[in-house]
């Protein structure tokens, strides 16, 4: 009997367990992860230290008093700053599957072309914020 058993589930692997078990398992998770967190926030509400101050009802709470102006002006150039190391990060990461691909057979000349047309795209838009004088600090 129960190697007629173990045969049929050899046979067909589905036919040991029902449809559904796959997703109780999935529902299970899922139920486990909600208890979790709902347990985690419950648990910071009632251990949290609650101490009512004049400083925390005031609009800023990282330790600049909000005195002046209401409006900061910014300079865009940290922003110009943090877009190219963005975009020349990014493009760097296309460089290592280059290397792989160049030093497979069959794939050298036409591989090099291609990363020098990129480089050079790269190039063109550094001397643009180059000439826009986006890289000078002062």
């Amino acid at each position: 009997m129960v190697g007629q058993q173990a045969a049929s589930v050899a046979a067909d692997p589905a036919a040991g367990s029902g449809y559904f078990d796959a997703y109780a398992a999935m529902g299970l998770l899922a139920v486990v992860g909600v208890l979790f967190v709902t347990v985690a926030f419950t648990a910071n509400r009632l251990l949290r230290p609650v101490v009512h101050s004049p400083e925390k009802l005031l609009a800023y709470e990282c330790g600049v008093d909000p005195v002046g102006e209401d409006w900061a002006h910014t300079q865009v150039r940290y922003y110009v700053y943090a877009f190219l190391y963005v975009i020349f990060a990014v493009d760097a990461i296309y460089l290592f599957p280059w290397a792989t691909v160049f030093a497979s057979a069959g794939y050298g000349a036409g591989t090099l072309v291609e990363m020098f047309v990129f480089i050079g795209f790269l190039a063109v838009g550094l001397l643009y914020a180059w000439k826009k004088g986006v890289l000078e600090w002062t």
